[in-house]
């Protein structure tokens, strides 16, 4: 069996040589390995393709700089049977890359490190992702694709040439690493954990950026799942802002204006957050990444689309002549002064909402213009 050891390195020449030598190549050998070690050159401009070389390693160069770009490329010029993918800044201890692969030899599909069940060396993490960004990322992951996993983000991992041909693997950027565990939860891989050590970086440049790279995960975790990140939220909104709508029109619109004018905010605001939940949820089916099945099915229809676009007009009609009647008024009493403040609201509320029923089935069908019951047309 083979094992390829997939490196993506930009400009890590201070460094390379020593993380090339940590392999253990003689224990692959005697577990029965043929290994190789390819090391992806992403867009280095010092000497790190020609140290990696002189240190054995076959080098790839992928000019698209990025995370993800640099492992798509480093897998597809492998050959291994199973790929070991880790960083090239010697913080993961690549002596322990044979207990990866006794995990892939005793049955699992892909084997990924957790730091935070092992060993953090002092100063290898900062206090904001070991404490922060990492427990909070990993908990929403595990929560809404339910890996049961301890260390999401951590670059170690081992896996399969046949579970790599089933995972969706599309993004360049550090969200690669949430992708990789999603696409492995969602096609029942096994997944299985080893606890390592993690070092301080030995040299090169760290890539990560704390607050930008977490929102590309969370922004990209949303995409994946935007009904309970997006839409549940907008309903639960929306739904507030009907009841203390329906509640003052039973009341009388002009007892409290204050509590009419929030009730028309959160029923505006509310039907925008659950459309944009809806426009995550189309893209993601109509881009691979979410499946086209109970209510989002019926919701892709055009069928459904026409009752929509329906719908949103009448809504639009009802609170253009409601307001057309306090223009009538107006004029009628002589351009005096007016009290349907209440009216106006609702009004408001109606006009706006129709538009945005309107806009959200426009929309839809845009997305779906090639769509049809199989799947993109070409």
């Amino acid at each position: 069996m083979k094992v390829s050891i997939v490196i993506p390195a930009l400009n890590e020449g201070d460094v390379i040589e020593s993380t090339l030598r940590d392999i253990p190549v003689d224990e692959l050998v005697g577990m029965g390995f043929d290994a190789e070690v390819v090391v992806v050159d992403n867009g280095s401009v010092d000497d790190t393709a020609k140290l990696a070389r002189a240190a054995g390693a076959r080098v790839v160069r992928e000019e698209r700089v990025g995370y993800g770009h640099a492992y798509l490329r480093g897998f597809h010029e492998s050959k291994g049977d199973v790929i070991v993918m880790v960083d090239a800044d010697g913080t993961y201890p690549l002596k322990d890359i044979p207990h990866f692969l006794e995990k892939i030899e005793n049955g699992a599909d892909f084997v990924i490190g957790s730091r935070l069940r092992g060993r953090v060396h002092d100063s290898a993490m900062p206090w904001l992702h070991r404490y922060v960004g990492n427990p909070i990322l990993t908990g929403v992951l595990n929560l809404l694709f339910k890996t049961g996993i301890s260390d999401a983000h951590c670059g170690m991992r081992a896996f399969t040439r046949e579970a790599l041909g089933r995972m969706n693997l599309k993004t360049d950027g550090m969200e690669f690493a949430s992708e990789m565990v999603i696409e492995a939860s969602r096609k029942n891989l096994k997944i299985e954990e080893v606890p390592i050590d993690y070092f301080p970086r030995r040299g090169g440049v760290a890539k990560l950026r704390s607050f930008e790279d977490g929102w590309r995960h969370l922004r990209f975790m949303a995409l994946y799942r935007p009904i309970p990140f997006l839409f549940v939220p907008g309903v639960f909104l929306f739904i507030l802002g009907l009841a203390l709508l329906s509640t003052l029109l039973l009341q009388g619109l002009e007892q409290r204006m204050h509590s009419l004018i929030l009730a028309g905010f959160l029923s505006v605001i509310g039907f925008q957050v659950l459309s944009t939940g809806l426009y995550f949820k189309v893209y993601g089916v109509v881009h691979g990444l979410g499946s086209r099945s109970g209510w989002t099915g019926r919701f892709l229809d055009y069928h459904s689309l026409e009752m929509e676009l329906l719908s949103g007009l009448l809504l639009f009609l009802a609170g253009l002549f409601l307001g057309l009647g306090i223009l009538y008024g107006w004029v009628s009493s002589g351009f005096g002064s007016l009290s349907e403040v209440g009216a106006a609201v609702v009004s408001l509320v109606l006009a706006s909402l129709g538009l945005q029923v309107i806009f959200l089935a426009l929309f839809v069908s845009v997305l779906l213009l090639n769509w049809d019951s199989g799947g993109m047309r070409e």
